[in-house]
Formats: structure tokens, sequence, C-alpha cells
């Protein structure tokens, strides 16, 4: 697969890379997890509705469906595969707004409409192509990381998991934020490249990069596909 980031890096930055030995492959491990991250309406709209930029002010719209497609290929196989699978959702209180500073960078808060991520709203929700099986975990978030303030490294821990393949958007934030929690806590982080999303074309690529050359492997979605079924075998 190209990448998409080999375009913008100059013969400095090359070198840069090359003399530090940047970007090594961390490789898979022999137990992962599927974590799919904030895969709700508020951040993806309604498939086939031309009007979700106007409903959904926080879609990514088209790269989001693109992306969702390629999750439900990973989610198949992980079910499949029978390895831990757990969703997060990004879910603020409706009435006593207790998500902090990400409200004052963006403006929002309580009242601001019901297709964002507050409770009880429809963009807070899971998008259906995704619907989580009643044995799967769904953990609720308040910041970028779904490690801060949830039980999910003692839920990896417990079911001894050693690699987690991380899904969903945006890339530059949640997924960013996940990537670098999962590689301070020494798991094995992958990132199939189709099956995250960002609102912003460049800082998509950019943020892949820096999860490439630092935290995890980015890798093809039917590489991940590949692995999961030598783990089935």
């Amino acid at each position: 697969m190209s990448r998409k980031w080999d375009a913008i890096l100059t013969p400095q930055d090359r070198a840069v890379l090359a003399r530090g030995r940047w970007a090594q492959r961390g490789g898979f491990g022999k137990s992962p997890a599927l974590l799919l991250i904030d895969c709700q309406y508020y951040m993806a709209g309604v498939r086939g509705q031309s009007d979700n930029a106007e409903k959904y002010p926080l879609a990514c719209g088209d790269v989001a469906f693109a992306a969702i497609d390629q999750m439900a290929r990973l989610l198949n196989a992980a079910r499949a595969t029978h390895i831990p699978i757990f969703f997060t959702r990004y879910v603020v209180d409706p009435v006593n707004d207790d998500v902090g500073m990400f409200h004052r960078k963006i403006g929002a808060g309580v009242g601001r409409g019901e297709n964002l991520y507050f409770a009880g709203t429809h963009g807070a929700e899971i998008v259906s192509d995704l619907k989580p099986l009643p044995t799967e975990i769904v953990i609720d978030k308040k910041k970028f990381s779904p490690f801060l303030g949830t039980p999910l490294l003692s839920l990896l821990i417990d079911r001894r998991i050693d690699t987690l393949i991380i899904v969903g958007g945006s890339t530059s934030n949640c997924v960013r934020a996940a990537a670098l929690d999962s590689t301070q806590y020494n798991f094995f982080t992958i990132v199939p490249e189709e099956a995250v999303y960002d609102r912003l074309p460049f800082a998509h690529t950019l943020n892949l990069f820096d999860i490439n050359r630092s935290y995890g492997d980015v890798v093809p979605v039917d590489e991940v596909l590949a692995y999961l079924a030598r783990v089935a075998a």
C-alpha cells in the first residue's frame, strides 16, 4: 500500500527518519482485541442523507461511511475469531456539561442539538452498521483517550490481551489518543489504515504518519484480516 504521507515528506524529513530509524514495525502479538472508537451518528451522519453536513455539524461524511464498511469487515472477522471486542462512545451529560475543555475549544454546550453526542440523543448512538452484540462491551468516555477514566485497561489485562487493533474516528483526536495510550501501556498497537477517518484530510494523513512513526503500525485492513485468520487457526 502506498503511504499517503509519502507525498508530503521532504528530503530533509526522510533523512531525519532514516538517521533515527523511525517507523520500525512493532508487529502483532498473540492475543488481540478489537477496539472501535466512537462509531456514532454524530461522527458519521446517516448513510445516504444529503443534508448530513447541516444536521450533523461534527460528522465526517463520506469518508466515515467508507471507513465504516472496512470496520464492518474487521468486526465480522473478530466475531468469527472470538476475540474480545470493545466499543467506546463519546457521551456527555445533557443537563450538567461534564466534558470540560473540549467544549470550550469547539463552542459546544448543553442544548446545542440532538445530533451531537449528548446522552439519550440519536447522535450519541452507535451506527446501525456496527451495532454491538450483547456480549460486547460498550464503554462511555468523556475524553479523547478510551483509557482515561474508564475500565478499559483493567478489562484488557483481565483478558490477557497483548495486541490492540484500533479503528474508528477521528484519526487526529480519539484514534491518536487511543494509539498513544495503547503503546504507553506496551500493547502491540495496530491501526488499519482504511478503517479510520477524519474530518480534515491533512489531519488524517499527518496523524497516520505520526502513529506509524512512534505509536504503532499503520497497516492495510487486509493484513489485519490475515492476522485474525492466523489467530483463528
